[in-house]
């Protein structure tokens, strides 16, 4: 599996074929950062076959972010049942996404940690 492009046949029987999450990213092709990001992201991709990973540079296809504004790279999006689960910029390593995209393959588990369990009342005050 390898990661697809706006507007190519490859990605339309992608998604015309499968109902699974959907990973962008969104990168320009001037960015060091995400030059070096895109072999990672494609290599991310084979790893999840059940989901769709998109290449998104934001010169070629700004339409793809609406009113979005992309202030640092790697953007990344996250869709599934089209509900956006995550949008926003992490840092440019890889594993960081890889377990993004475990803990929403996940559902009804939570991530273990050490916060208090009665947290939410904690934050009302």
């Amino acid at each position: 599996m390898t990661c697809y492009f706006p507007d190519t046949p490859a990605l339309t029987q992608r998604l015309a074929s499968t109902e699974g999450m959907l990973v962008l990213c969104f990168c320009a092709a001037w960015c060091d950062t995400c030059k070096e990001y895109q072999p990672k992201f494609a290599g991310l991709a084979a790893q999840h076959p059940e989901a769709s990973f998109v290449w998104v540079d934001i010169e070629d296809h700004p339409e793809l972010l609406g009113d979005e504004d992309v202030e640092n790279f790697p953007t990344i999006a996250i869709i599934e049942h089209t509900a956006v689960r995550f949008m926003g910029t992490i840092l440019p390593h890889i594993e960081h996404l890889d377990r993004l995209i475990v803990a929403m393959q996940a559902p009804g588990k939570s991530q273990q940690t050490d916060l208090p369990e009665n947290l939410l009342s904690l934050l009302k005050g």
